[in-house]
């Protein structure tokens, strides 16, 4: 991924959403000289793999990528699902190693920021360093979120909370709140939220029955979003 990008966040559709939001025009010029993009990567790709010495953050510019950890039997537990304008990467900063992989859901295009220079962008450019604490902070907030819905939420809630959570970030993007694809299969959803797929595919049926949802193979239609919010009472704004 070290084809050098001619036109990066400048004319992006989603550069609010990622790393540039606050920079002025002298400084966006200077990230964008250590920004690259490669060709976009096939579904199932990874990006790096557990282990993986860290050397990059990485932004997704379209397509949806999950990370996920290895247990010492092998199982995979999917950890996170990352949207256009999010970055991956970050929770290898403290010891230089990817403690998950990253693997793409679906085609995916992404923008690597090779650490080594964005560090050293960040000395000259303080800007950038506000940028990197204000994108951890945001992680740590979801990561919070995400114990809240995982530890004491019954099932049912925990997968309307994922819609939440799909719904709001998408909307953000520029999307609909209500009607989207999952590019996820039942199987990362339960592993990300510790259902069986069993348990996901029952749920999904409950929910339709209830007119909460709509769902047409990986379609879904959020129905009444403000019953749904009400049933799992978390913020996702």
């Amino acid at each position: 991924m070290r084809k050098r990008l001619k036109v990066a966040c400048g004319d992006c559709s989603l550069q609010r959403l990622c790393l540039p939001v606050g920079l002025d025009e002298s400084e966006f010029i200077k990230l964008e000289k250590v920004i690259a993009r490669g060709k976009p990567l096939a579904r199932g790709k990874h990006i790096y793999f557990p282990g993986d010495p860290f050397t990059s953050l990485y932004a997704v510019r379209s397509g949806t990528v999950k990370t996920y950890s290895v247990a010492s039997d092998g199982t995979e537990y999917v950890t996170g699902f990352y949207l256009p304008g999010e970055i991956i990467g970050l929770d290898a900063l403290c010891t230089g190693v990817h403690p998950c992989g990253a693997k793409t859901l679906e085609t995916s295009s992404l923008c690597e920021l090779p650490y080594d220079h964005l560090e050293d962008l960040a000395e000259r450019v303080p800007n950038i360093a506000k940028q990197l604490l204000r994108i951890m902070s945001q992680e740590l907030h979801s990561d919070e979120k995400l114990l809240m819905m995982v530890g004491s939420q019954p099932a049912k809630s925990r997968l309307i909370a994922l819609f939440l959570s799909l719904s709001t970030r998408l909307y953000r993007r520029g999307y609909s709140a209500t009607e989207f694809t999952l590019s996820m299969s039942r199987a990362d959803i339960g592993s990300y939220l510790g259902l069986a797929v069993e348990t996901v595919s029952r749920l999904l049926k409950k929910l339709q029955d209830q007119n909460l949802i709509e769902v047409d193979h990986r379609q879904i239609k959020l129905l009444d979003i403000d019953r749904l919010r009400e049933m799992v009472k978390l913020d996702f704004e």
